[in-house]
C-alpha cells in the first residue's frame, strides 16, 4: 500500500488558489516511483475539494497518476438535497467502484443538533465545505478494493468507537482509516487520534492503513505497532507491505458483552 499526505494546512485547504496545488501534491506522490508498485494507493479525508458527481476530470488525472492502481480517498457527494462526507474507491478503468458514507457524525463539527431550532440564530457546520451540515451514512459496512482485497472503511472519528469498528456484518482483511486532524493543528490531538487507531488494530486482529490530511499518517500492524508512518505536519509518502490479518480475536468476536456481564 502507498499512503499520501499532502499537509494542506485547514486555514488553506479551501481557498481557491490553494486546492490545484495540494490536489497536484497528492497526484505527484501518487506517481512517485518506489522499488516496488504499491497495489493501492490511499490518500486522506476530504482529499479532493471537488464533489463526487463533478469530480471526472480529476478522476482522469488520478488515474493517469496510477497507473491502473485503486486510489481509496476522502470526498464529499450530494444525493438529492443531501451531503455526505465519504470514502470512495476509484477503479483501474477511472470509475467509482464504492462508496462510504460516513454514518457516526461529529455534532455541531459535520451536523447541528436541533438545526431547525438553531439555524435563524446563524448556526452551521465547519467541516462541510458547503456550510449546512452532513446527512448520516447507513452504518458500518465492508468494501471490496479490487485486487486488494476487503477493507473496513473509517473515517475521521469513527475510529475511536470500537462498538462502530465492530459493527460490520463480515470480517474485513484491512481496516483503512481516513482522516483530517488538521483541525488540531501540532498539538497532542492527532497523536492521541493515531493511538486510538493503534487500539482499533488490536481489538480486531486487523492491519490499519491510515492517512491524516496533515499528520500522522501510519501503517499499523494487528498487533498495534506502527510500521512506518509520516511525522506532522509534512507532506510525503509511505510503501509498506500490509501484515495479513490475525485469527479473529475473542474482542472482536464478542465486542463489551462479557464485561456487561460481569
Amino acid at each position: 500500500v502507498r499512503v499520501v499526505q499532502p499537509n494542506a494546512a485547514q486555514h488553506l485547504k479551501w481557498q481557491p488558489d490553494m486546492i490545484p496545488v495540494f490536489f497536484g501534491r497528492q497526484l505527484e506522490l501518487t506517481a512517485a516511483t518506489g522499488p516496488l508498485k504499491p497495489d493501492f494507493v490511499v490518500w486522506p479525508e476530504t482529499a479532493i475539494a471537488y464533489r463526487l458527481d463533478q469530480a471526472q476530470a480529476a478522476f482522469d488525472l488520478m488515474t493517469d497518476a496510477a497507473d491502473g492502481v485503486p486510489i481509496v480517498f476522502g470526498v464529499q457527494r450530494r444525493e438529492g438535497l443531501r451531503y455526505y462526507n465519504s470514502l470512495a474507491v476509484l477503479g483501474a478503468d477511472g470509475r467509482v467502484s464504492a462508496v462510504y458514507d460516513k454514518h457516526h457524525l461529529v455534532p455541531f463539527g459535520e451536523y447541528i443538533p436541533l438545526a431547525d431550532l438553531l439555524a435563524p440564530l446563524g448556526f452551521g457546520s465547519f467541516a462541510s465545505q458547503f456550510g449546512n451540515g452532513y446527512s448520516a451514512g447507513p452504518g458500518a459496512h465492508v468494501i471490496s478494493v479490487a485486487g486488494v482485497g476487503k477493507i473496513l472503511p473509517l473515517i475521521c472519528y469513527e475510529a475511536i468507537f470500537p462498538n462502530d469498528v465492530g459493527a460490520a456484518t463480515e470480517r474485513a482483511d484491512w481496516i483503512v482509516h481516513i482522516t483530517n486532524d488538521a483541525w488540531f493543528g501540532k498539538t497532542v490531538m492527532p497523536y492521541q487520534h493515531l493511538d486510538q487507531a493503534r487500539q482499533r488494530a488490536v481489538e480486531q486482529g486487523l492491519a490499519v492503513v491510515r492517512s491524516a490530511n496533515t499528520g500522522v499518517s501510519a501503517v499499523i500492524d494487528p498487533y498495534g505497532r506502527i510500521l512506518a508512518e509520516i511525522p506532522l505536519g509534512e507532506s510525503g509518502k509511505i510503501d509498506v507491505a500490509l501484515p495479513r490479518p490475525v485469527p479473529e480475536t475473542l474482542y472482536a468476536r464478542w465486542g463489551d458483552w462479557p464485561v456487561g456481564f460481569v
